[in-house]
C-alpha cells in the first residue's frame, strides 16, 4: 500500500510541474477533429480540425490537411487548408503551406513555400462594413 501511495504523489508532482502539452507521434494518423486545451504538437497526420487555445507546432514531418484554429503556430511541415491564428504565426524554412491564412503577426523565413491567401486585418466590429457606407 506505502508503494502505491507513493506512486499516486509522486505522479501528482511531475503532472503540478512541467509544462502541459499534447503531441501526436510520427506514423500516426487522425481523421476527425482535434480539440486541446494546452499546446499541441503535430508530428504525425491529420485530417480534418485542430482547435488549440495554445501554441500549436507542426513539425517538419508533420502533415495536416483541413483547418487549423489556435492562439500562435509554428509550422515547418506541410498544412493544406485554413489556418486562422489569432496571434503570431511563424513559417519556418522547411514549410509547405497552401490555402488560406488569418492571423495578427506572420513571420516566414526564407525557403518556407506559401500559396494562396492572407488576411492580417483586425477584425473589430465588421469595419468592412463601416467602410463600404
Amino acid at each position: 500500500m506505502g508503494l502505491f501511495g507513493s506512486d499516486n504523489n509522486m505522479s501528482k508532482e511531475v503532472t503540478s510541474q512541467g509544462a502541459e502539452y499534447n503531441t501526436l507521434a510520427y506514423g500516426t494518423k487522425v481523421t476527425g477533429e482535434i480539440n486541446a486545451e494546452n499546446n499541441f504538437r503535430l508530428d504525425g497526420s491529420v485530417e480534418g480540425t485542430i482547435t488549440c487555445k495554445g501554441k500549436v507546432i507542426i513539425g517538419a514531418k508533420g502533415v495536416m490537411q483541413g483547418t487549423l484554429t489556435c492562439a500562435n503556430a509554428e509550422i515547418l511541415g506541410t498544412l493544406n487548408g485554413k489556418v486562422l491564428v489569432s496571434d503570431t504565426l511563424l513559417l519556418k524554412s522547411t514549410a509547405k503551406v497552401e490555402g488560406e491564412i488569418k492571423t495578427k503577426i506572420l513571420s516566414i523565413e526564407p525557403n518556407a513555400k506559401f500559396t494562396g491567401t492572407c488576411d492580417m486585418t483586425e477584425q473589430k466590429g465588421a469595419p468592412v462594413e463601416q467602410h463600404k457606407k
